[in-house]
């Protein structure tokens, strides 16, 4: 058999297998797995992993954020970062305006994208106006044309859908056999305690965290899952920051409802305590993100849910502001009130690398479960698999080779994101992605990005089993 492509001598690892093979490559996809293959091009990958390309299906790239205020990554930066990172494919979100067609905002966000990728994209929809025209035409056709996947907010003025408005949305996903996404957390009650601490005097940064406690995205979390089983449609629960809402989650599952949950870096390794900052100073604003990080038991309780199979997916919920700059986090208007201080923080590129130091070389969970959380799962939920999200006969060669024992400081100064700071500064891990080839081309390698800007491409989905209907 010719190959164009040889990778040698590392650990393959999957979901399920750890096997120590060669990986043959013909053209983009993987052809053969087996022992002493030879190739116009070989890569020697003794002593390293050998693992499928990340899959992060929660990042927010290019994003309207509100007036005065500008993301700091593009395409380019962001996919860039994504790859040093590890990863292979992003999913971030079409976001529709209020008042605006969803159609034409997917294909001004499609603009924005071309050309632009070192990694492969897909996108989900965000649906924030529910008019009848959107329900009934638009949104069927986009999910009909491969965006097979949408969030809801239940929360942030812009964005949040009353309850008539979720279960109206909920039927049509039912209906269309989409996945529906859902930002977890009770806007009226967020509203009521941002103006009572505001009433208070407590405006800084650290408040957010104090305006957002688990109750809030317990109560939301509760309803969402009713207003599911009501409808007889799965959900995807994104960003679960602690106990009270995950076992809101875990009982659901425990009664065979298809809710699916997703948790992010900042719950397994930051607390409420960074926003504070050495003096409740603006620096805390680096940390501001929805949920906010919670305490040490929270943490734990994580770790539980992803040991215990509560959580399908670890995304990194990238959504990137600069520090030092009034359209990012220090916006004039964020000084005045928490409420105001860019909501999100950087994360695409240390993702990888986080939840294989605290998990795998801390003996937490699996290589295998490390796979399914960062690769595997996000490509079978989101209509992917088998194409994406595995090393197999027949899978794309999105392949990233890691060394399990490297040890790295994070620091901004090595990272690719358009942001000008990271949260996890001095954060020490072990374990890091050496190499990432996109259909097996070199896309980074040794911390340089390699590819080609461009490269990456907007791939349409299938719809996913994972969204079909109990049929209760």
């Amino acid at each position: 058999m010719e190959l164009d492509l040889a990778i040698k001598g590392g650990t393959v690892v999957t979901a399920s297998d750890t096997i120590r093979c060669d990986v043959g490559v013909r053209g983009e996809r993987i052809v053969a797995l087996g022992e002493n293959l030879r190739a116009q091009r070989e890569v020697d990958a003794s002593g390293l992993l050998v693992l499928p390309g990340g899959i992060d299906s929660h990042v927010h790239i290019a994003q309207p954020s509100g007036p005065g205020v500008v993301m700091a990554d593009d395409f380019a930066s962001a996919t860039a970062s994504a790859a040093a990172g590890g990863n292979t494919m992003v999913l971030p979100f079409a976001l529709q305006q209020r008042g605006t067609s969803l159609r034409a905002c997917v294909e001004d966000y499609r603009r924005k994208a071309e050309n632009e990728c070192y990694v492969d994209t897909a996108f989900h929809l965000i649906v924030s106006d529910p008019t009848p025209e959107v329900l009934g035409q638009e949104l069927p056709a986009l999910l009909k044309d491969g965006y097979t996947s949408f969030k809801v907010f239940m929360t942030y003025d812009d964005l949040v859908l009353k309850d008539r408005e979720l279960l109206d949305v909920f039927e049509v996903a039912r209906r269309e056999r989409a996945l529906v996404m859902v930002h977890a957390e009770g806007y009226d009650a967020i509203r009521y305690m941002t103006e009572r601490l505001e009433r208070e005097g407590r405006t800084a940064p650290y408040y957010h965290a104090v305006s957002r406690p688990e109750i809030v995205e317990r109560e939301a979390t509760h309803r969402a899952i009713s207003h599911a089983e009501l409808v007889d449609v799965p959900i995807m629960i994104v960003h679960v920051s602690g106990r009270e809402a995950m076992e809101q989650i875990r009982w659901a599952q425990s009664r065979g409802l298809k809710i699916y949950a997703e948790t992010c870096p900042q719950y397994i390794t930051l607390t409420a305590e960074d926003l504070q900052g050495p003096d409740m100073d603006m620096s805390g604003a680096k940390y501001v993100c929805s949920p906010p990080p919670r305490d040490e038991e929270s943490q734990a309780a994580i770790w539980e849910g992803l040991r215990s199979g509560v959580f399908q997916t670890f995304s990194s919920d990238h959504c990137p502001f600069r520090y030092d700059s009034p359209s990012g986090k220090l916006h004039p208007n964020g000084r005045s009130s928490f409420r105001w201080v860019p909501n999100g923080i950087p994360g695409v590129e240390t993702r990888l690398p986080i939840l294989f130091s605290e998990g795998v070389s801390k003996g937490r969970i699996s290589l295998n479960r490390f796979v399914e959380l960062t690769a595997t799962n996000h490509a079978k939920i989101y209509g992917l698999y088998p194409r994406k999200g595995s090393i197999g006969v027949g899978f794309d060669a999105d392949i990233v080779l890691w060394d399990p024992n490297r040890r790295e400081v994070i620091r901004q100064e090595i990272l690719h994101h358009g942001a000008d700071y990271t949260p996890w500064e001095g954060f020490e891990v072990t374990g890091w992605p050496m190499m990432t080839l996109l259909r097996g081309q070199i896309v980074a390698e040794g911390g340089r990005i390699v590819g080609a800007k461009g490269a990456g491409r907007i791939l349409a989905r299938d719809v996913s089993a994972y969204a079909a209907p109990s049929g209760t």
